[in-house]
């Protein structure tokens, strides 16, 4: 496995939102189809306030992530690259290259939570809405870093 980062471009988010609505439908199960349609939309409109970069493995699109300022704010695979290591080596990446020290995940996103615990983040605080105000709890997690 040797992924390279590649920066995202308005014209690629359409196949940007092609792998998000797949992650999500295999991740988010807990989300209602209603709230699920309008984050959809409202998607694209952060994107240009983030660092967002397609990750492949050779000329296939893995997945993508969106930065900013030391923040996860997205991290979706393509469900065909699901448990196979390729978000531990991104998210070992962005914390290495972008500073990634905190993330932001759904209370409810079971298998989301064990990753990021497993991948050094630990909980720090709890939000009853998510950041559209929606009745999805939020963890605010921040990566530990052992001091030697």
């Amino acid at each position: 496995m040797e992924l390279r980062p590649e920066t995202v471009t308005e014209k690629d988010y359409e196949q940007l939102l092609k792998i998000w609505e797949a992650s999500v439908k295999a991740t988010h199960d807990f989300l209602d189809p209603a709230d699920l349609e309008a984050l959809k939309t409202e998607i694209p409109t952060f994107l240009p306030l983030l660092q967002v970069t397609f990750w492949l493995d050779g000329n296939e699109v893995v997945g993508f992530s969106g930065t900013q300022s030391g923040h996860l704010e997205m991290l979706f695979l393509d469900p065909t690259f699901f448990h196979q290591g390729y978000g531990s080596v991104i998210l070992k990446q962005l914390i290495k290259d972008q500073d990634v020290h905190f993330v932001d995940v759904n209370q409810d996103n079971l298998a989301a939570k064990h990753f990021y615990e497993k991948n050094g983040f630990e909980l720090i605080d709890v939000s009853p809405l998510d950041g559209q105000g929606r009745p999805y709890p939020i963890e605010h997690r921040a990566l530990v870093t052992e001091k030697g």
